[in-house]
């Protein structure tokens, strides 16, 4: 292999080395869970269950009533921007991450 090819091919590996380490502490679901969302789950049910956090727990959180909870994780209702951002800052996650 040419050395030129060599050198290309080692720069491309550090970059790639360096958006994994960047990314490294980025949020992310378990394998099952993502199926679960690619099946077409609420995210936010699944990124709740990842964090461990009770339907009330979650609510009471973000400022939300338990029912409202419900129905946006049951896709009944869709979140008031201010209602999204608090269950993302809730669950700690950006908002597209939870609903991008």
């Amino acid at each position: 292999m040419p050395y030129q090819t060599q050198y290309q091919l080692h720069e491309a590996d550090a970059e790639d080395r360096a958006v994994i380490a960047a990314r490294r502490d980025d949020p992310t679901l378990s394998v099952e869970r993502v199926g679960r969302l690619l099946a077409g789950e609420s995210a936010v049910l699944l990124w709740r269950e990842e964090r461990g956090l009770s339907q009330r727990a979650l609510a009471a959180a973000a400022g939300l009533s338990p029912a409202m909870l419900s129905e946006i994780e049951n896709g009944k209702k869709t979140p008031s921007l201010p209602a999204a951002k608090a269950l993302a800052d809730a669950l700690g996650l950006d908002l597209d991450d939870l609903f991008g």
